[in-house]
C-alpha cells in the first residue's frame, strides 16, 4: 500500500497524544491510593467491556493476517497496553508526576530506531545530533541533584523509561498492523490482548481485585479519555501515517503533560532538572521542525508498505 500524501492524519495522531497528557489528572490519585496493577487492570477491563461488540470481527481480522502480524499484536497488547501502563502507573507511585511523563517522551528516540529496525526507516547521521542532548537532558531531569544519585531516584527514571520503550514499540509495531487490519480492530485487539495480560500482573503481584467504589468514577474517567477515545483516535490516524513522523506528532503530549503535572499536580523542579525539561522538549520538538524544514530527513521512510 503506497502512501498517498493528501490522507496523511498528522494531525490526528497529534490530536490523540495530546489527550494522553491529561492522563496524570486520572492516574496519579489512583496512584497514591491503589496498587499499579489493579489500576492498569480494571482499566482494560472497562475498555474490553465496552468493545465487546467489536471483538469477534477484530479476531477475525487477526486470523486472517499472516504470523508476523499476529506476533506484533501480541507485544502491542502484552508489552504496550498491559506491562508499559503497569510501569508507567508504578513511576507515579514512587516518584513525582512531571518525571515519568516527560522522561515518556523520550520514546520518539525508541521509535526511530525500532523504525529502522522494523520498517526499514532509515536514520541519517544528523539524528544523534538530537538524541544525546536529549538523554543527557533526561539524566537532568530524572534527578534533583544530577551528580549525587539515590537509589529511590533511579528507580522511577528506570520504570519511566522502560514504558517509553515498550510505548516505542508500539507505536512501530501498531503502525505496522494497522496497514493491514482496521483501526477500531486494532484498538479492540490492543486491549481484549493486554487485558489477560494485565490480569497476570495482578495475581503475580498479590495485588487486590477489589478497588472500591470510590475509585470507580477515576478507572472510568482513565479508561476513556486517555485511553479508548485517545487510542482510538490514534490508531486513525496512524492507519496512513508513517511511524516515523507519528513519533514527532506525539510532541503534543509534553505541552499537556507539563501544563498538567507542574500547574494542576503542584509539582515542583528544581533548577537543573528545568533544564533537562528544556532540554529533552527542545530537542523533541526540533526533531519535528527539522523534519518538516529540511531536505535532508533525520528519518527517512520508506515511500510505501509492503501490502499482506
Amino acid at each position: 500500500m503506497a502512501w498517498a500524501r493528501g490522507s496523511d492524519r498528522t494531525w490526528l495522531v497529534a490530536l490523540a497524544t495530546a489527550m494522553w497528557g491529561t492522563d496524570a489528572l486520572w492516574r496519579q490519585p489512583l496512584a497514591t491510593s491503589l496498587p499499579s496493577a489493579s489500576v492498569v487492570f480494571w482499566e482494560h477491563v472497562i475498555i474490553v467491556a465496552l468493545l465487546v461488540p467489536l471483538l469477534p470481527r477484530a479476531w477475525r481480522a487477526l486470523a486472517a493476517c499472516g504470523w508476523r502480524e499476529r506476533i506484533a499484536m501480541i507485544i502491542v497488547g502484552v508489552g504496550s497496553s498491559a506491562l508499559a501502563t503497569a510501569l508507567f502507573t508504578t513511576a507515579f507511585q514512587v516518584g513525582d508526576p512531571v518525571t515519568p511523563l516527560v522522561l515518556q517522551k523520550l520514546q520518539p528516540i525508541f521509535a526511530a530506531v525500532a523504525s529502522y529496525a522494523l520498517l526499514r526507516e532509515r536514520l541519517s547521521a544528523r539524528y544523534f545530533a538530537f538524541a544525546v542532548p536529549a538523554l543527557v537532558g533526561a539524566w537532568l531531569l530524572a534527578f534533583e541533584d544530577p551528580l549525587h544519585i539515590e537509589v529511590s531516584q533511579v528507580v522511577p527514571a528506570l520504570l519511566a523509561l522502560g514504558a517509553a520503550a515498550l510505548w516505542a514499540a508500539g507505536t512501530v509495531l501498531g503502525r505496522y498492523v494497522s496497514s493491514r487490519i482496521p483501526a477500531r480492530d486494532v484498538t479492540a485487539l490492543r486491549f481484549s490482548i493486554g487485558l489477560p495480560a494485565a490480569a497476570v500482573v495482578l495475581l503475580a503481584t498479590g495485588s487486590p481485585v477489589a478497588v472500591g467504589w470510590d475509585n470507580a468514577f477515576g478507572l472510568v474517567l482513565l479508561a476513556l479519555i486517555p485511553g479508548l477515545i485517545a487510542l482510538g483516535l490514534y490508531y486513525v490516524g496512524l492507519s496512513t501515517t508513517p511511524a516515523a513522523r507519528a513519533t514527532l506528532a506525539e510532541l503534543s503530549f509534553p505541552a499537556t503533560a507539563a501544563i498538567v503535572g507542574v500547574f494542576v499536580l503542584g509539582a515542583e523542579l528544581s533548577a537543573t532538572q528545568w533544564v533537562g525539561f528544556a532540554l529533552v522538549v527542545a530537542m523533541v520538538l526540533g526533531l519535528g521542525w527539522h523534519e518538516r524544514v529540511s531536505r535532508v530527513k533525520v528519518v527517512e521512510a520508506p515511500e510505501a508498505v509492503p501490502s499482506r
